[in-house]
């Protein structure tokens, strides 16, 4: 439960994070939080990972799903807080996750959907619409920035749908026997590979100051980095 909460409260962290470095676009700040943090996280399992091979070859097709979900999600999370806010990008990317969450595992797991759960998605539902447009009617906008709010809602689904997806193949990794750091860091990993053209493309930004490579170390380390490697112990209890 520490662990969780420790990772919950550094995560809370990165759009407040990214807005100290405004010159560095939404793509690469993801890209250089989540694919720098992965691939510290596969170094760090590299022996295991290299000991779980057979294993994690047999059950290729979770561990490529929650590497391509890891890629995806950083640049659709910081996407939508640079479109529609940190705000309304933060909460729809975190709140519709554990709906979403739900949803895939009533559909590849059969797990049953309670009246319970019903009444609380629903609830979380009606809290983030509420919350979307609360801050929305606050800042006001110009021409088109409606549209930007509704792009970047969007992309926080999208978020909320690879943290869901993601966190669901991690755990399949660890019950079907593959220790939490191996299946973390090798999902993770692969993530970080695919993200590290990304990075490559539009991380020169983080050259130009000690202050922006100062908040991609950052969110590198502290968020994605040991933020994830808490959520991974947390995921195998």
């Amino acid at each position: 439960m520490l662990a969780v909460l420790f990772a919950a409260t550094v995560w809370g962290t990165t759009g407040t994070a990214a807005t100290f470095a405004p010159e560095v676009g939404a793509a690469a700040i993801g890209a250089a939080a989540m694919g720098l943090g992965g691939l510290l996280q596969a170094l760090r399992a590299g022996r295991g990972i290299l000991r779980a091979l057979p294993d994690l070859a047999r059950y290729r097709l979770l561990l490529v799903l929650g590497g391509l979900a890891v890629a995806v999600y950083p640049l659709a999370f910081y996407g939508s807080m640079r479109l529609a806010g940190v705000t309304i990008g933060t909460v729809v990317t975190i709140g519709s996750a554990p709906l979403l969450s739900a949803l895939i595992e009533r559909i590849f797991d059969r797990t049953r959907l309670s009246a319970r759960w019903l009444a609380g998605a629903l609830t979380g539902v009606a809290g983030i619409l509420l919350l979307c447009l609360a801050e929305g009617a606050a800042d006001g906008g110009g021409p088109g920035a409606g549209d930007a709010v509704i792009a970047g809602i969007g992309l926080g689904l999208i978020g909320g749908f690879t943290y869901a997806l993601y966190s669901w193949t991690a755990r399949g990794l660890m019950l079907r026997g593959i220790r939490s750091s191996v299946a973390m860091g090798a999902t993770f990993g692969i993530g970080g590979l695919l993200l590290m053209p990304v990075l490559a493309m539009t991380g020169a930004p983080f050259l130009t100051s000690w202050g922006n490579a100062a908040v991609g170390i950052y969110m590198a380390l502290v968020p994605m980095f040991l933020g994830y490697v808490c959520f991974g112990l947390g995921l195998a209890r």
